[in-house]
């Protein structure tokens, strides 16, 4: 029996915080060593973090995160580490892994498999490694380092990897390191957060280990580390087809250390007995690596850590919860701003904004504790304020369309989640650029013309004010439009698209307000329910820009919303046409919604799409929360301009 004490880390890394990062590495690698780890596996490109974008062919970029390499090294007495970085080779760079044993640099290993779908966009920096081809890489020092499709034998323990995508694909290099022999593979991951993918990694790692019959050890980033992209962490340890350990997510920490005591010599005895196995015989086997390493033949067992750990499953609303709060607190703290400004309009958007900066306080506040948290926003002079009130600034702005059922509930949703509220009336204001442009044409602006134009006014109008207090607070202004806005331009440009950043802008409408219902009523044992958020859920959505008189809501102006979330799925995510989008709406919604208002509804969604995407072009950041964003810089493309759809909004146009 040959037991083997292993442990992944996930880092909240910033792209290019060169000091920082490596503090964080070496934080996590000292850590490890104290608890009697003998191989740590660390995070794709956490040298560098992952979202260099364009900065990753900057040659003296490569210079330096290998200069940053041979400081980690230096700190691996006595332990095995993998650590990603990218390596300038043969006018080339690559995705790259180091590995580190007793602070020599052994081998260093190309990812094989580069993700370009999504955001991701890894082929325009890095190039893909070849199969089974191993050369040398010479150092400034004039060093070589073995690089390639590599296979390391430290102590008779074989050692392989797959790196993120590679574990992805269908042709997974753990086949070939299967019939290499490896004991262990480790797989370093930048892998975003996405409802429900936690699931899927955990798949295909249990998937490797029982395929491959050894134990593997899956590592990830953390964190919002470059903007629009959230790391939930998701660290997994599998052995056998067992899942043995999985690391908490969504933490406020530097790192998360995730361990295990896996069993060798049962995995190469799962390996013999699979009559598929072949073994690579007779091949050549200048691919391996061999390195003797004291620290890997101590004796180990499970007690040195307690026993299997697990993070909990989730709900999509717990998932959500999390996930937006550390996007927010880590925007914050790594923007250097002093907290947040939201224009708070009585209405669901702009309460979930509010009430996601409460949640990112509590939820921050509970697992850092009092000193932790204000350590880690150090840049903020909290003084006597309560957190809440001195991070969040909001205000309600009134005009003579507003209510009084939207005021009392911007007025009770900010006391009860404890934010700075003020009321401001901005008619005059409103009145002031109407009689000035009514001047300026010759002719009197009326609701029966200029229906949109007097409702943007109002909407525009509130954006200087809100801004000036925002460049008060030195403070980050959240804009308040949601998905399914964003697909129809449901939105006024410079009135409730103003914002430094745009949380909510990857959500559609119908989740959002499951959401606050369950917010409301239900919570968890780590998010409490905030009960007065029953004055928001009972209103009709409504921009509360057309007189009381007409009585205006979202749905009113535009469609159902569950109407308007599957129609865009289905258009855009899938990428049906007119007539193909119809026949399945009609199909799903035909027993409550009639086959005309289906047809308007369709023709709407495809005109307005088309119409506004000169709006998606222009939103301020928001975060990837899922695999359907609508963000043209790095999910979803499409032209500004183009025919709308002509030829088959008319086809559809002509259906009976």
């Amino acid at each position: 029996m040959r037991r083997l004490h292993v442990a992944a880390a996930s880092l909240n890394q910033i792209p290019l915080d060169w000091d920082g990062n490596r503090d964080r590495i070496v934080g996590a690698i000292s850590a490890a060593r104290d608890n009697g780890v003998q191989i740590l596996c660390l995070p794709e490109l956490a040298i560098t973090g992952y979202g260099c974008e364009d900065m990753f062919l900057a040659p003296e970029m490569g210079k330096s995160a290998f200069e940053v390499l041979r400081e980690v090294a230096a700190k691996c007495e006595e332990i095995t580490v993998a650590v990603g970085l990218p390596i300038w080779f043969q006018s080339s760079v690559f995705n790259a892994v180091a590995l580190i044993v007793d602070t020599e640099i052994i081998g260093i290993v190309c990812k094989q498999n580069l993700a370009g779908d999504g955001l991701h966009y890894e082929p325009r920096w890095f190039k893909p490694w070849p199969v089974d081809i191993v050369d040398t890489y010479e150092t400034e020092g004039g060093d070589w380092i073995p690089i390639g499709d590599l296979v390391f034998d430290i102590s008779g323990i074989r050692v392989g990897f797959e790196v993120c995508e590679d574990a992805w694909v269908a042709e997974r290099p753990g086949s070939r390191l299967a019939r290499r022999g490896v004991d262990l593979i480790l797989n370093p991951s930048a892998s975003h957060f996405a409802f429900g993918k936690q699931a899927v990694r955990e798949r295909f790692v249990l998937e490797g280990s029982r395929a491959f019959a050894c134990a593997y050890v899956y590592a990830n980033l953390l964190g919002n580390e470059a903007g629009r992209i959230i790391y939930d962490g998701g660290t997994v340890i599998a052995s056998g087809g067992k899942l043995v350990s999985t690391g908490r997510r969504f933490s406020f920490k530097d790192f998360v250390l995730t361990q295990a005591v896996v069993d060798i010599g049962l995995s190469r005895m799962h390996q013999a007995r699979q009559a598929s196995h072949r073994p690579a015989l007779g091949e050549d086997h200048q691919d391996t690596i061999l390195v003797a390493a004291d620290h890997l033949k101590k004796k180990t067992s499970s007690a040195a850590i307690g026993g299997e750990q697990f993070d909990r499953i989730y709900s999509k609303e717990e998932e959500f919860t999390k996930a937006m709060a550390l996007g927010l607190f880590d925007y914050l703290r790594k923007s250097y701003s002093q907290g947040f400004v939201v224009s708070l309009s009585g209405g669901a958007d702009s309460a979930a904004c509010a009430v996601l900066v409460k949640l990112m306080v509590d939820l921050s506040v509970a697992e850092l504790g009092e000193d932790g948290f204000h350590k880690k926003l150090s840049h903020i002079d909290f003084g006597k304020a309560e957190r809440v009130e001195r991070l969040l600034g909001s205000v309600y702005q009134a005009t003579r369309n507003s209510g009084d059922v939207t005021l009392n509930a911007a007025k009770t949703i900010a006391a009860a989640i404890g934010a700075e509220f003020q009321v401001w009336d901005i008619d005059a204001l409103v009145v002031g650029y109407r009689e000035m442009v009514e001047k300026g044409i010759g002719r009197k602006l009326e609701w029966e013309t200029d229906d949109i134009t007097l409702q943007n006014i109002q909407a525009r109008t509130r954006a200087p004010g809100v801004w000036m207090l925002t460049n008060i607070r030195n403070a980050l202004l959240l804009a308040t439009s949601n998905r399914s806005e964003a697909a129809v331009g449901y939105a006024t440009m410079d009135g409730d698209t103003c914002g430094g950043i745009s949380p909510i802008s990857g959500i559609d409408k119908a989740f959002l307000r499951i959401w606050l219902r369950w917010l409301e009523t239900e919570g968890s044992d780590e998010i409490n329910t905030i009960p007065e958020l029953d004055c928001i859920n009972k209103q009709a959505p409504t921009a509360e820009l057309r007189p009381q008189s007409e009585n205006q809501t979202d749905e009113g102006d535009l469609m159902p919303y569950p109407i308007l979330d599957a129609i865009e799925k289905l258009a855009i995510r899938d990428k049906k046409l007119p007539l193909d989008v119809f026949e399945v709406m009609t199909e799903e919604f035909g027993e409550k919604y009639s086959a005309s208002d289906m047809k308007i509804w369709v023709t709407r969604f495809f005109r307005l799409w088309t119409r506004n995407q000169w709006k998606r072009e222009r939103y301020a950041p928001g975060f990837h929360l899922d695999d359907e964003n609508l963000d043209p810089k790095t999910w979803c493309r499409f032209p500004i301009l183009s025919s709308g759809f002509a030829r088959e909004l008319a086809a559809l146009a002509e259906l009976d």
